[in-house]
């Protein structure tokens, strides 16, 4: 509880109460037992109404002078300290106490050190500096290793030096840990097949739920890989099904169309890039 030193002055044929001649007063140090100044001291007579604020000089100290008889709820706090509650009675029978009340260091927000680290190391992936951000990312994770997500951020790095065997193994143990990240899963596939592992990535994509992905590219690179390895019914079928989930996905048409001419079926496959090119934004890399 926080003890707070108490005086109470009163003056003979005075009526104390009525013109508050109560007085709260207290030293307000840290864990080392140095002053802490500037930190605010709030006391509320019955813990409502307006309170008496003040802050502690260069001693730590503070006072309320003049206040009325009764139950003081009192709050102390401090940037960087965790606060400090408690009530005090002020009576007249009291006599003055000199008490330090301890304030303590707030725990850290350890979200906010991550977020400014990831910000830090994002600055780091721009410039292609993949070995720093990627030393960002495993020191958050060994001081934070149940922010398993981290792996992700890993696997980017390594991804950006094209060492895929690294990227989809941080990949893989994210997934132990999240099996149904959907948006992992689709990374996953995606980097499999971007380091010549394409059955494996395929097999990834067929067994995860279309409707649910907001991202349709890993399912484009999926048929851009089966057209390549002489499946491009496949890939047609792949592509067909991506389009009732992504209907305004332009270059859907454009691969569905080369699947198309893969399979031999030309007039499919230039209504395809015909659409494409009728509905493809002018700076599309295809039009090109």
């Amino acid at each position: 509880s926080l003890l707070l030193a108490l005086a109470i002055a009163t003056s003979a044929g005075l009526d104390a109460q009525s013109r508050g001649q109560g007085r709260i007063t207290g030293r307000i140090v840290d864990e080392a037992g140095q002053p802490v100044a500037g930190a605010t001291v709030r006391a509320t007579m019955g813990g409502e109404g307006t309170p008496l604020e003040t802050t502690t000089n260069d001693a730590g100290e503070w006072s309320f002078n003049r206040v009325d008889f009764g139950e003081w709820s009192v709050e102390i706090t401090k940037d960087g300290y965790e606060p400090q509650r408690g009530t005090v009675s002020v009576t007249e029978q009291m006599r003055l106490q000199k008490v330090t009340v301890t304030l303590t260091k707030a725990a850290a927000d350890p979200n906010a050190e991550i977020q400014a680290e990831l910000k830090r190391a994002e600055g780091m992936l721009k410039a292609s500096q993949f070995a720093e951000a990627r030393q960002v990312y495993e020191d958050l994770l060994a001081k934070y290793p149940a922010v398993v997500q981290l792996n992700r951020f890993i696997a980017a790095t390594y991804a950006g030096e094209k060492n895929y065997a690294k990227a989809t193994e941080h990949l893989r143990t994210l997934l132990e840990k999240e099996p149904d990240n959907l948006e992992t899963k689709l990374l996953l596939a995606d980097l499999l097949m971007e380091g010549g592992e394409t059955e494996q990535g395929l097999e990834i994509l067929r067994a995860t739920d279309m409707s649910q992905a907001k991202d349709p590219y890993p399912y484009i690179n999926g048929a851009i890989a089966l057209i390549r390895a002489d499946k491009p019914d496949e890939a047609v079928t792949l592509l067909t099904s991506l389009l009732d989930h992504f209907p305004n996905q332009a270059d859907i048409y454009y691969y569905r169309g080369r699947a198309y001419i893969a399979a031999k079926k030309l007039p499919e496959g230039k209504a395809d890039i015909e659409k494409f090119v009728a509905t493809a934004p002018p700076d599309a890399r295809e039009l090109g």
